[in-house]
């Protein structure tokens, strides 16, 4: 994005300091290091008397756009009109509350454009991290900080997917990917407190010249802007754990459990099509890392994509508070292991974080018996609650006889209600990103790649007709 005139964020950060610039810092570059819709970066120095209490010169100065409050004002405004629209139709309605989760971005958004919340994130998260020596985060300088202007330390390294460069610097871009993974899933699992902006201009990996101890890493990564940060309460996380467990054992019907605990897929629903649809997903593709996957036939994931996506359009399900955050993270993240390593596989990162999880309670003597035995266990013990299951769907009227004839037809019809619906998702989420691409062009390229997804739906389904 282009950057503000340098008059105006002089203008800008002064009001907001109370000092000129000069008075502020020693110097301050002119020329912006980056500038985002939200606001820009700067390289300065402190002045002395400040450096020399803070313990450091160099440091990052963000400021914020001026006028971007009401800019975020408008849009979020639209977002809400957007939404209440949304909730007219009978489908969305049933599987998301529309409104709450603009609130949710709405919260975030403004979140955003408060550098003192950003301030103290960052500062929360070098705590939880206090005892890692991987992980590190800039110094917030409070004495140049307030609620439009935020002050760091200036922690610019090797950008964590440039591949070059970190081989150059004798930096395995194979364990960083390894590391990247393990932190992300620390942050998530154990913390409950997360970088919901993981992009690679995010995450810097410091070579560190001088390891002062044998138990010192050779390099760090480095996690800079946490304006956008999700949280996760405990019953989350519990159910985050399992949906883990059950996807590392390829428990399908554990998975959908998992679901329903996590309030994604709403209870009381006739599930026996997921699961199945989950054993077969587990079976064909189980395990396969990116690179893996890449060398599948199209033809072959185009088409279980098809058979997977009436099975879930057929089901009640609705996103969770945070759950956008939770996504948007572990999709960054893949991109970034992915870039470092093209064999990188998510499975093999999540497997010794389940094993820590299973420790505590002793479940780690179990699986060494064997996964076949394990197997054997799961399905003795889960067949009184499937027999209750069967009991219970029976006294709801949800056991039905299938009739193939009546049942063609009755897809036939859903399939075609499915693509009007897809057709309007697909039309209104690209209205809303064309119509906020000029002033917040980041939640603009947002809404306009999500309406890919409809509009795949369609081109596949009648593709398939």
């Amino acid at each position: 994005m282009a950057a503000e005139p340098f008059e105006a964020i002089r203008a800008a950060a002064e009001a907001e300091l109370g000092m000129p610039l000069d008075v502020a810092y020693a110097s301050f570059d002119p020329t912006p290091i980056a500038a985002a819709s939200l606001g820009q970066a700067h390289r300065a120095r402190l002045t002395p008397a400040i450096g020399a209490d803070v313990g450091l010169m160099d440091v990052v100065v963000k400021v914020q756009r001026p006028g971007i409050e009401e800019v975020v004002a408008v849009d979020l405004a639209a977002l809400r009109r957007v939404a209440r629209w949304l909730m007219r139709v009978r489908v969305v309605r049933k599987r998301a509350d529309v409104p709450e989760l603009v609130e949710e971005f709405a919260s975030t958004s403004l979140q955003e454009i408060d550098y003192l919340h950003e301030a103290a994130n960052a500062e929360r998260f070098d705590a939880d991290f206090a005892s890692d020596p991987r992980v590190t985060a800039p110094l917030v300088v409070w004495e140049r900080t307030s609620l439009r202007v935020l002050t760091l330390s200036d922690v610019t390294a090797i950008k964590v997917t440039d591949v070059a460069a970190l081989e150059a610097a004798g930096i395995s871009p194979a364990a960083v990917a390894d590391e990247l993974a393990r932190v992300t899933f620390q942050q998530i699992f154990v913390h409950g407190f997360f970088h919901a902006d993981p992009h690679p201009g995010n995450i810097f990996v410091t070579p560190v010249t001088d390891p002062g101890g044998p138990g010192e890493p050779p390099w760090r990564l480095t996690f800079v802007d946490f304006g956008m940060m999700g949280e996760i309460p405990d019953t989350l996380r519990a159910g985050l754990r399992d949906f883990i467990l059950a996807a590392v054992g390829r428990d399908s019907r554990g998975l959908v459990t998992a679901l329903e605990r996590l309030h994604v897929l709403i209870s009381a629903t006739d599930t026996d099509e997921l699961e199945h649809a989950m054993t077969a997903l587990f079976a064909r593709f189980g395990g396969m890392g990116i690179a893996e996957l890449q060398r599948v036939d199209p033809r072959e994931l185009e088409a279980f994509a098809r058979q997977f996506g009436e099975t879930i359009r057929a089901l009640p399900f609705q996103l969770p508070e945070n759950f956008l955050l939770l996504l948007r993270t572990i999709s960054l993240v893949s991109g970034d292991t992915s870039a470092l390593n093209p064999e990188f596989n998510m499975w093999d990162a999540v497997d010794p974080f389940a094993r820590d999880i299973l420790s505590p309670s002793g479940i780690d003597s179990v699986r060494a018996l064997g996964k076949q035995a394990v197997s054997y266990a799961t399905t003795l013990a889960r067949l009184p609650r499937r027999i209750d299951e069967l009991a219970e769907r029976i006294d709801r009227g949800q056991v039905a006889v299938r009739t193939p004839d009546v049942d063609r037809r009755l897809g036939s019809l859903e399939r075609t209600i499915g693509r009007a619906v897809s057709a309007v998702v697909f039309a209104t989420l690209l209205f809303a990103g064309v119509l906020l691409m000029p002033t917040v062009p980041v939640l603009g390229w947002v809404l306009m790649g999500a309406s890919v997804l409809p509009l795949l739906h369609v081109a596949l389904t009648w593709r398939g007709r």
